[in-house]
């Protein structure tokens, strides 16, 4: 098993940045891929970006492509979100989560998940 905790969201103006961290426990990071979700109000919760577990494959949905940054550090059993040129609509929980195996952009095949952090993007 692994336990998630995320941090580092916050209040930020259109354009600016924000840098997400996710601190797993457990001894098996580097068998999980990674990924982050977000969910809005009154939406669902949507994939944003996941990170392979070996750190070579990297996927991120159309809306945020170009402008976050997915990484891990298998040695810190750390995963982050580097996001660039922030919108409000970016405005957001965002999750982090982990599954075994094959990578996936489904949230329901995503096994463990963080409390989550609240990225707030004023106009």
């Amino acid at each position: 098993q692994v336990q998630l905790v995320e941090s580092g969201g916050g209040l930020v103006q259109a354009g600016g940045s924000l840098r997400l961290a996710c601190a797993a426990s457990g001894r098996t990071f580097d068998n999980y891929v990674m990924a982050w979700f977000r969910q809005a109000p009154g939406k669902e919760r949507e994939f944003v970006a996941l990170i392979t577990q070996s750190n070579v494959g990297t996927r991120y949905s159309d809306s945020v492509k170009g402008r976050f940054a997915i990484s891990r550090d298998n040695a810190k059993n750390t995963m982050t979100l580097q996001m660039n040129s922030l919108k409000p609509e970016d405005t957001a929980v965002y999750y982090c989560a982990a599954k075994l195996y094959a990578a996936s952009i489904l949230r329901t095949q995503y096994n463990y998940w963080g409390q989550g952090t609240q990225v707030t993007v004023s106009s």
